[in-house]
């Protein structure tokens, strides 16, 4: 590009783009001149002339968020595949032992030694979950575990301190020997909730994974906070819950919105995003029928 300035009366050049360039920075010119290239009906401030064919600059590249994923550990691990369909892989060092829901084996090194151990007895049997645990430990250095949880969905990681998140009774994948999986009464709140009458209490020190039917998004409360006892994965122990309604008893049998679950107080939620029986009966009028 030939460009010619016009400048005090006179008009001088032509100039290329980058003498012109050089020559606006050492004020030969100024961008209230007038200039004129090849292409132009008429003469145009030099300023647009330049703006019309310099490239606009790259922007500054946003600073990278924090993976959901950072934070305190014991064990380094990945999730892949959320969050449709999450997949855990576990680095175990050596000498160490994992606790796994049962069947949530997928892969694992040669050296890791694999025990099955009762947990939880009777109230565990009511929670809908297996009665057992598999403990995997990497023996003779360190190993891997590739874990994939029973249903179709997302899966999150907490490093617990000292304190207390419930689950829901399929929630547990695997945690690592300092946490303690219990089940907790839930009396009739759960009764009334169309739920398990047991929660999964998590208390203690240690990485613990959960997954969920879905997505999962977690919610900071502070106050109040209404969620469908169907949504909810997870809680902290610092929110008090109770199950109610919205809306009267025409609402409750035929709006479609069972019962909810009321949080007070501060803390944290883990919803899905989907329910399974809320997928069952979208499947429903798929079924194969009978002649």
């Amino acid at each position: 590009m030939q460009i010619h300035i016009h400048r005090d009366g006179k008009t001088a050049g032509p100039y290329s783009l980058e003498q012109v360039r050089q020559m606006l920075a050492t004020g030969q010119v100024q961008a209230n001149d007038l200039a004129h290239h090849a292409g132009l009906a008429s003469w145009t401030l030099l300023s647009q002339v330049l703006s019309a064919v310099t490239p606009p600059p790259i922007p500054t590249a946003p600073a990278a968020s924090a993976s959901r994923d950072d934070g305190p550990r014991d064990m380094e691990f990945a999730v892949e595949c959320r969050p449709d369909f999450a997949f855990l892989t576990v680095q175990v060092p050596a000498g160490q032992t994992l606790k796994v829901e049962a069947s949530a084996m997928a892969t694992m090194s040669s050296n890791m030694v694999m025990k099955t151990k009762m947990r939880g007895g009777l109230s565990r049997f009511l929670t809908g979950e297996s009665l057992f645990l598999n403990e995997f430990t990497a023996g003779g250095g360190p190993g891997e575990i590739g874990i994939a949880p029973g249903s179709p969905g997302d899966l999150e990681h907490v490093h617990l301190n000292g304190d207390t998140i419930f689950l829901q009774s399929s929630g547990f994948v695997a945690s690592g020997m300092g946490v303690q999986v219990d089940s907790k009464w839930q009396g009739f709140k759960g009764f009334f909730s169309g739920e398990a009458l047991f929660l999964i209490r998590c208390t203690g020190q240690g990485d613990l994974w959960f997954n969920t039917f879905g997505a999962m998004i977690p919610i900071d409360v502070t106050g109040d906070y209404v969620v469908d006892t169907g949504h909810i994965v997870a809680f902290t122990e610092g929110l008090q819950y109770e199950i109610g309604r919205i809306g009267g008893l025409k609402s409750l049998f035929f709006s479609g919105e069972g019962l909810v679950c009321r949080f007070r107080g501060q803390g944290r939620v883990w919803i899905q995003t989907r329910q399974l029986p809320s997928f069952a009966w979208w499947t429903y009028p798929f079924r194969p029928t009978k002649d």
